[in-house]
């Protein structure tokens, strides 16, 4: 069956515009409400979101479909999403509600769940809940209605779990460092993790109104992080997105450092301290010296579609523990049940102290490919897959390329666009061949 509701993070979109409407969110949470008490007699959600003014809207009707069901809620107020993944498993609830919209303008909104494990649903299980969707409600009587309480400790419940993955010998005392919380969910939290732990903080996007979250800072604006590092001499900068699921980290130097590279990071760590690590998941986008800077320490690597569900699901297949893409979704599963941006930038912080190796000296394995990025918007019903010209250009593109790169074109999930990678030692070869394909797609 095809998902009408859910992509590949939850349920996405502009706030008034179906199906992120008040009247629909009641209707989804009292759907949810009513998969759960398939398996269960009273279950109990807990909901936390990010800063958008639009939360308190939808909080109020997710709790409204809630009670409607006979399910308990939990408000958690303003948390990272990793933070609701947390206290859904360590409140023993039957599942964990997000409301955010992660790195999008603070017009979106969205809806994403979690499992009482702090897992992210399987696909099986949204389409039960999209099936309960098309069915007539059916209310439950007033004795067994649901009730709300609010847990008021929630962000210093996380604070302190995040900052027991931090190895409990080493201190951040000595180090100044930039906290950029993209004016979202991790606002407070963010920069008290970094300062209970010894640190000398600077905070910058740190100050949400509701509508500006995103908005010129976060990991989809690293150049304020950037700047302020160096306008502060600080040791290192740590940027988050507004759900602060993804991490971007900058050195003294000014230099910033990606998902991939500090993917890599995070594995050579745990082989530098004997650990066994067979294999890490990237995707498809994920930067070709990456896997073979990880194939030179005797690391396996597999690619996984775009976007950390399916990194996530790569991983349970084989059994493994780290994984991530370029953008910051970064999984360290042996710490964490979800991609979090506060644990991940405390194992690169500790990985640096405890070897005294700045992060250019632990990424000298790695130097990036650079990578010739194309969108072409598609005519209405173009058999791009059927294109004989494209699938010619890109047999020649790779034989061109030979193992020193690589080519990737895939349709985009959110718009008539295909999207062209090419990657290459040389840039301009890179461009050149991007655009070779470009072409192919047009004429074709």
């Amino acid at each position: 069956m095809q998902r009408q509701y859910f992509g590949t993070d939850g349920i996405r979109g502009r706030v008034g515009i179906f199906p992120i409407t008040p009247d629909f969110m009641l209707r989804l949470a009292h759907a949810v409400g009513r998969v759960l008490r398939r398996t269960e007699d009273h279950p109990t959600v807990l909901i936390g979101k990010d800063t958008r003014i639009s939360g308190y809207m939808l909080e109020s009707a997710l709790e409204s479909g809630f009670n409607s069901a006979g399910v308990d809620v939990v408000l958690l107020g303003p948390l990272p999403t990793p933070g609701v993944a947390y206290l859904t498993r360590a409140q023993r609830a039957s599942l964990g509600v997000v409301i955010s919209a992660s790195h999008n303008p603070f017009e979106d909104n969205g809806i994403k769940f979690f499992s009482g494990l702090g897992m992210k649903l399987s696909d099986a299980w949204e389409l039960e809940v999209e099936g309960a969707l098309s069915e007539e409600p059916i209310w439950t009587e007033p004795a067994a209605l649901g009730k709300t309480r609010r847990l008021h400790d929630a962000a210093g419940r996380y604070i302190e779990f995040c900052k027991s993955t931090f190895d409990h010998a080493l201190t951040l005392k000595g180090l100044k460092i930039v906290v950029d919380a993209a004016h979202g969910a991790a606002y407070e939290i963010a920069p008290k993790v970094f300062h209970e732990l010894g640190a000398e903080v600077v905070e910058i996007g740190c100050a949400p109104d509701g509508l500006n979250i995103n908005e010129g800072v976060g990991a989809t604006h690293p150049e304020a992080l950037v700047k302020a590092v160096s306008v502060c001499h600080a040791d290192f900068g740590v940027v988050l997105d507004g759900d602060a699921d993804r991490l971007l980290l900058v050195d003294a130097t000014g230099r910033l450092y990606n998902g991939d590279e500090l993917l890599y990071l995070i594995v050579a760590d745990r082989l530098a301290r004997g650990e066994k690590v067979l294999g890490a998941v990237g995707t498809f986008m994920t930067n070709l010296a990456v896997e073979q800077a990880l194939a030179a320490q005797g690391v396996g690597f597999v690619r996984a579609s775009v976007g950390d569900r399916y990194v996530l699901e790569e991983l349970g297949r084989n059994g493994w523990s780290f994984g991530g893409e370029g953008s910051g979704h970064l999984l360290v599963l042996d710490r964490q049940t979800t991609g979090d941006g506060l644990v991940s930038a405390l194992q690169v912080l500790q990985a640096c102290l405890r070897s005294g190796h700045s992060l250019s000296q632990w990424l000298s394995p790695v130097q990036l490919f650079p990578q010739a990025l194309c969108n072409v918007r598609l005519r209405p019903g173009q058999d791009w897959q059927g294109n004989a010209l494209l699938v010619r250009a890109t047999q020649e593109v790779q034989a061109e390329l030979g193992e020193a790169g690589r080519v990737l074109v895939r349709a985009s999930g959110t718009e008539s666009v295909l999207r062209v990678m090419v990657e290459a030692r040389d840039g301009e070869q890179a461009g050149r061949c991007a655009e070779r394909l470009a072409v192919a797609v047009r004429d074709g």
